[in-house]
């Protein structure tokens, strides 16, 4: 009996300083218990060798159990406690600042620009952009937002994905044709940033929501391709005092500008007060678009949304960005508020700053 805790000191002992784990040492000691016991159980009585390790294997049978019932003891308390630490790790360990150091990394080219910066960017995570339409503006315009790091993003669409729109709709894939929009949208921004919350709204824009939905949001973009909504947009936001951002498409021109009448800028009706005739203006899939040029004014609406949520330089407020990408030209017309505009009043006092809008 000597000899076997003398062999099983000897094991741990040596375990310990060359720092084998404790669950190695456990295992060795329980490999000598097994060899004592097959001594005493195979050898005849008397033996030397068994007569050196105790000659009983009754009592190393009943060490053995106290020993299994010991480790799986600590085995099962090991566990829990491991278990209860991970569900603290939030609590105990709690994230410094706005950011993790996982965001810090991703948005650094944001944290360095001294136009942006770091409260910049804590800006564009607490602010909350509605998109109107998710496709060929709404898509780049959607994957930038998310990707500068805008908190909650809203995204109203009742169309489905169309094999014709993948020729400038890139945040669509092939393999989502026939899935909703916003759905698809969706897909892609979690993709692009875990970080971001998009809300997809599968449904028409109408008179009944818009107002309801609008309040929720900071800023509205408006990438839709027909006058009946652009206008309904214009009318809620100027009612609402929220800042909208509109670009329109066509062949290979585009338009953009920023629409604010609360703080002092034109509204939408007020550059476009009539409904152009039918057949003037018409729709890019009566008149074909260039693919790229959605990607270039969505961009630009992008551009616009985080220079208003961070107040970084001057935006198109009472300006109006044309652009000709066939002749690679740019001109750029002033825009005056209309007396008596419908939807804005044409001039009104202006209000205070929309919650996150800069």
């Amino acid at each position: 009996m000597i000899l076997v805790l003398a062999i099983a000191a000897l094991i741990w002992s040596l375990g310990a300083l060359l720092r084998l784990p404790v669950a190695l040492r456990a295992s060795l000691l329980a490999g000598l218990l097994v060899v004592v016991l097959l001594i005493n159980l195979t050898l005849p009585a008397g033996n030397p060798l068994r007569a050196a390790t105790g000659g009983d294997p009754r009592s190393w049978a009943a060490l053995g159990v106290v020993v299994a019932l010991a480790l799986g003891y600590w085995l099962v308390v090991s566990a829990l406690r491991r278990r209860v630490a991970a569900r603290r790790a939030p609590e105990t360990a709690p994230q410094a600042g706005p950011f993790s150091e996982t965001e810090l990394t991703r948005y650094a080219r944001h944290i360095i620009l001294r136009e942006v910066g770091g409260p910049g960017q804590r800006r564009l995570k607490d602010a909350s952009v509605l998109v109107i339409g998710a496709g060929g503006l709404g898509a780049p315009v959607l994957m930038y937002l998310a990707g500068a790091g805008v908190g909650t993003i809203g995204v109203i669409d009742d169309d489905v994905v169309d094999g014709s729109n993948l020729q400038r709709q890139v945040i669509h894939a092939d393999a989502r044709i026939g899935m909703p929009k916003v759905f698809s949208a969706q897909e892609a921004v979690a993709a692009l940033n875990p970080f971001v919350t998009l809300r997809p709204y599968k449904r028409r824009l109408t008179e009944n929501v818009a107002a309801a939905l609008f309040a929720d949001y900071d800023l509205i973009l408006d990438g839709t391709d027909n006058f009946d909504t652009r206008y309904l947009v214009n009318r809620v936001a100027a009612k609402l005092g929220k800042p909208l951002i509109a670009a329109a498409i066509t062949q290979w021109e585009g338009q953009i500008s920023v629409y604010d009448p609360a703080r002092g800028t034109p509204c939408f009706e007020c550059v476009f007060p009539d409904r152009p005739a039918p057949g003037l203006v018409p729709s890019c899939a009566e008149a074909g678009v260039i693919g790229p040029l959605p990607g270039v004014l969505g961009s630009m609406m992008a551009v616009e949304a985080v220079k208003a949520i961070t107040g970084a330089g001057e935006g198109l407020r009472g300006r109006m960005l044309i652009y000709d990408a066939l002749y690679a030209e740019t001109r750029q017309i002033t825009l005056r508020p209309r007396p008596g505009c419908a939807a804005c009043g044409g001039g009104t006092e202006a209000a205070p700053p929309a919650a996150g809008a800069g």
